[in-house]
């Protein structure tokens, strides 16, 4: 039996060559692009996988990405808190700083006029008017936190004491201030200036022991 022909002339193939894949060359997945479905060829141009493998996990759901995310933002919420509260402490921690600093500058000039005062005083040169002005500036100075130290019978600090005479005697059992030539003063943790003292020292000074500088 003749097969029919196109209207080009060539031989149309059988519908049986087609169905069975004879004509292309064997199997389904060899059918002209043309005979092939749109989503096959659409998955082949774009070199995706035709579909998840065996061992690919499963896309997760939309709970586990919102779980997810909430935890995410949790952990930025927490360390933003974090490095505020830190922040806040830093800043207190300055004030504070700058505030005794401040205090500490204005301070350190009053002590001349508190020296001239105590001066006055051992002199007798003080009236009773004056000496209610020097009670009244030492109680606002100590409200301030201005704080006098140096006593006899401290022991000597090379730290917060400067040494302006030095002996040795057998009355003491340890480096010690015998005498206060002129106060010291501190605020807080800043040293104004040291306490000058007259101080005594054992006549055998324990091995290792430092003597007060001349």
């Amino acid at each position: 039996m003749n097969r029919p022909t196109g209207r080009s002339g060539h031989r149309v193939p059988s519908l049986e060559l087609v169905r069975d894949g004879r004509h292309g060359g064997g199997s389904p997945d060899a059918l002209p692009e043309r005979v092939a479905r749109p989503e096959a060829r659409a998955r082949r141009a774009a070199g995706a996988p035709a579909g998840p493998g065996p061992g690919d996990a499963p896309p997760p759901s939309r709970e586990e990405a919102l779980d997810a995310e909430l935890r995410e933002r949790t952990a930025d919420l927490q360390r933003l808190k974090a490095e505020y509260d830190n922040y806040r402490k830093r800043v207190r921690r300055d004030r504070l700083a700058v505030r005794e600093i401040a205090v500490a500058n204005v301070l350190g000039r009053l002590l001349p006029v508190l020296d001239a005062l105590a001066g006055a005083a051992e002199q007798g040169e003080v009236s009773d008017g004056l000496a209610r002005v020097d009670r009244a500036l030492r109680a606002e100075l100590a409200a301030l936190g201005l704080e006098s130290f140096g006593a006899a019978g401290d022991p000597f600090d090379p730290c917060v004491h400067e040494a302006v005479s030095y002996r040795r005697t057998d009355t003491v059992e340890r480096p010690t201030c015998t005498a206060v030539l002129r106060p010291g003063y501190r605020v807080g943790g800043h040293l104004l200036r040291p306490a000058q003292t007259a101080v005594a020292e054992p006549l055998a000074a324990p091995p290792g022991a430092a003597g007060p500088p001349g």
